[in-house]
């Protein structure tokens, strides 16, 4: 996967601008490659550009409570990252890790600032990007202070199956470590420890080293309910 490259036509800033401005785009990108486990960028480092995802996934954390993270979002192909750190704060405010061997390209501010500049639809649809994310991240908030933790881990598997999809046993595609579940959900490895032996007894998940099938979707999505 990390041997993939940029072909100017699928992350979001080339889908968004014109055709005459992809050959510029091309001039002015870089494209890396990232080990999984490795860090796109770090929380507290200075912001020189943005960075759209190709290929693979990664994680988007931020320091909680020590020693603990939370993770903000998965970003995938096609997705944005480093935006977060483009507004007044010059400093990256969460942090980006490969889960799994990535090709990430990346902007330079300057160049990303002409972009939007030279490419109106780009402008508009990052606006209405950024809007998506934090309706997003209001409803991820509202899910932490208002939602029970099994309900929080329901939702959490739910989603990371939606987002990385399953392979032909119907196990989710991507093997995700039990600490970056709770670290989505909001809570500790120990409790995600004991909530997942008590589905696995009752039948709702299973799980094959890292990888994890949910083997009875319709119960995880009863457990997602409000305080009231």
């Amino acid at each position: 996967m990390a041997n993939a490259h940029c072909n100017l036509n699928d992350c979001f800033l080339c889908r968004h601008s014109i055709p005459e401005w992809r050959p510029l785009i091309g001039l002015n990108k870089e494209t890396k490659t990232f080990k999984k486990g490795k860090p796109v960028f770090m929380e507290g480092e200075p912001v020189k550009g943005i960075y759209f995802v190709y290929a693979g996934w990664v994680k988007i954390h931020k320091k909680w409570t020590h020693p603990r993270e939370l993770i903000v979002r998965f970003a995938g192909p096609g997705d944005v990252i480093g935006h977060r750190g483009l507004g007044e704060e010059k400093n990256y405010p969460v942090s980006a890790t490969a889960l799994d061997d990535s090709t990430i390209c990346f902007v330079p501010s300057d160049f990303l600032e002409s972009s939007f500049k030279a490419n109106p639809n780009l402008t508009y649809r990052f606006m209405q990007f950024y809007a998506g994310e934090l309706q997003k991240a209001e409803k991820r908030m509202r899910d932490l202070v208002h939602m029970e933790v099994k309900g929080r881990i329901a939702g959490a598997l739910l989603e990371i199956s939606r987002l990385f999809g399953t392979n032909p046993e119907g196990y989710i595609s991507l093997p995700i470590s039990r600490q970056d579940i709770a670290s989505y959900a909001g809570t500790t490895y120990e409790t995600i420890f004991k909530t997942f032996n008590e589905w696995m007894e009752d039948t709702i998940i299973s799980t094959s080293g890292k990888y994890i099938r949910l083997d009875k979707p319709d119960k995880l999505r009863k457990e997602i309910m409000y305080d009231s």
